[in-house]
């Protein structure tokens, strides 16, 4: 089978395609031959060598979709249109690639009506999304932000909020092209942060209340100013950092109002809390109440420029291998 594997962690030259075995079915796995996969920051962040030291080479790739082959039984026959997400591509080999036998628990039937390169988008950003919302004390009535509305889980956490009853789902963007396509895809809270500070927009959009909780996946700057549009008693989960490891908070910030930040790891979360984050997140595909956004798809021999393109051109929307 064809894969795209990196040879070493040194950027996006170490990409190589390469011929490997097909791999077989073993301890309860499940066969599936893979039709698209997802390409995530945490691919870049891998590939060019600030995440752990995993085993080299390493097949990237966190999530994908495809077709079971075997080894699936009653719950995913053979013919089965899966999705599905795990430690792939980041403590084991990874989605770039023909074949992979995933671990049944990992599985997700794919609803009717969701074409494959969407579904290979929707694993890491609204399981994120969902935990990370429930974590946080989500309730319907809440006002909810997640800054980058272009981003996979910005955008994911803006839909599930909305379709789960917030009083605002507010996300922002640094480009107004940006917020000009988001308003007409019918995100209407979307904060142009080229012309607004993200904390004057969400009190705006509050009447001066601020937001229940905030689910930020930049970092940064973005984090910085994003805890000064707490609401009283309100909660900040940190998960990512595309713009910066680092930033500086005002203690004030948390002290007066009684605000809280925490951390999160969609790694280290219970089996039964993402079991429950795909029941949700599949009956919503179901419903048409969430719909994952695809920028650009590439095929597999592309994955180096795939993963700059994500990167460097930040597109509102997935980036997806097709294969």
């Amino acid at each position: 089978m064809l894969a795209m594997r990196a040879e070493r962690f040194s950027g996006y030259e170490a990409l190589k395609l390469v011929e490997l075995p097909k791999p077989t079915v073993t301890d309860g796995k499940v066969l599936v031959r893979i039709t698209a996969a997802g390409v995530t920051p945490l691919d870049h962040t891998i590939l060019v060598g600030d995440f752990h030291i995993p085993e080299k080479p390493l097949i990237l790739g966190n999530e994908g979709a495809g077709v079971v082959e075997e080894g699936g039984g009653a719950e995913f026959p053979a013919g089965s249109r899966v999705m599905f997400w795990g430690t792939y591509g980041a403590f084991e080999d990874g989605t770039y690639r023909e074949w992979i036998a995933v671990r049944k628990e990992d599985l997700c039937l794919i609803p009717d009506g969701v074409d494959d390169i969407s579904a290979a988008g929707i694993p890491v950003a609204y399981l994120t999304a969902q935990v990370a919302l429930k974590l946080a004390g989500f309730g319907p009535g809440k006002t909810v932000l997640a800054p980058a509305i272009g981003g996979s889980v910005g955008n994911a956490v803006t839909q599930l909020a909305r379709a789960l009853g917030a009083k605002h789902a507010i996300s922002s963007t640094t480009n107004h092209a940006k917020a000009e396509q988001a308003n007409a895809l019918g995100f209407n809270e979307v904060i142009d942060t080229s012309a607004e500070k993200l904390t004057d927009g969400v009190r705006r959009i509050t009447d001066g209340y601020g937001a229940d909780i905030i689910i930020d996946g930049i970092g940064g700057e973005v984090l910085s100013e994003a805890v000064k549009a707490l609401a009283p008693g309100g909660s900040l989960i940190t998960l990512g950092y595309s713009a910066s490891r680092k930033t500086t908070i005002d203690v004030t910030s948390l002290i007066v109002s009684q605000t809280s930040i925490r951390g999160f790891n969609m790694f280290s979360q219970p089996h039964a809390i993402v079991a429950d984050a795909w029941k949700s997140t599949a009956s919503l595909l179901k419903s048409g109440a969430i719909k994952p956004i695809v920028a650009k798809t590439f095929p597999l021999a592309e994955a180096a420029e795939a993963l700059r393109y994500l990167v460097e051109g930040r597109p509102f929307g997935r980036v997806v291998l097709t294969i």
